[in-house]
């Protein structure tokens, strides 16, 4: 794939949608430039969730799948 991006004067470039897809970013995501040698790798950041590690620690009796807590919050509101 071969796709041509402009910078402006304030040197922002806008991502073309087709490698945004690729990369799998969205608005508001950080890209690494990076140079190898042989030129300059582009990747998205990865970073974990700031809430990952608080994942599941609400009430140990319902099961963190999503599947469980929409039940459980069915039965809560009598559905």
């Amino acid at each position: 794939m071969q796709k041509q991006a402009t910078i402006t004067s304030k040197g922002q470039i806008t991502v073309p949608r087709e490698v945004r897809r690729v990369l799998g970013v969205r608005s508001g995501d950080k890209l690494l430039f990076e140079s190898d040698g042989k030129g300059i790798r582009v990747r998205p950041v990865r970073s974990k969730s700031a809430f990952s590690k608080y994942r599941g620690i609400g009430n140990p009796e319902i099961p963190s799948s999503r599947k469980s807590i929409t039940k459980w919050l069915r039965g809560m509101r009598g559905q």
